[in-house]
């Protein structure tokens, strides 16, 4: 059996790689929200989506987070009319990326709250492991 502060700290850490690896992928959406195909008619930058899934750990006996799988939205594209476009097609339209910048900010944020809340359980597990390191001294 694991220490309880020793498993939190680990379940929080997961937590801490599974949020980041979410906001590398939400920060990929953003930089890519505007970038199309390179030739008439080619598809664009397609969304990128994250899923986590929840692993058990015998040595911590804990159910850790961890990312699932990284795919790509399968969303329609936006259309928009520019005719001057290297990648429009003989209509001017161009097919645009699939991401919402809306969207992609609130994942952000979410993102951000999560990984603050798991570093918050790292940090108060710290604590209380230091608190009983200095009873043991007394």
């Amino acid at each position: 059996m694991s220490d309880p502060l020793s498993a939190t700290m680990h379940i929080a850490s997961s937590g801490l790689q599974a949020q980041s690896e979410r906001l590398r992928v939400v920060s990929e959406n953003l930089a890519n929200a505007r970038s199309t195909g390179e030739t008439a008619g080619s598809d664009p930058y397609s969304r990128k989506t994250i899923t986590f899934e929840s692993e058990f750990d015998r040595a911590q006996s804990a159910s850790l987070v961890k990312v699932k799988d990284i795919g790509t939205d399968k969303a329609p594209f936006l259309v928009e009319y520019e005719p001057g476009h290297p990648a429009a097609d003989e209509n001017g339209y161009v097919k645009m990326p699939n991401v919402n910048v809306l969207l992609e900010l609130a994942d952000m944020r979410e993102t951000n709250r999560s990984y603050e809340a798991n570093l918050k359980v790292m940090t108060q597990a710290r604590e209380m492991v230091m608190r009983h390191i200095g009873l043991l001294r007394d």
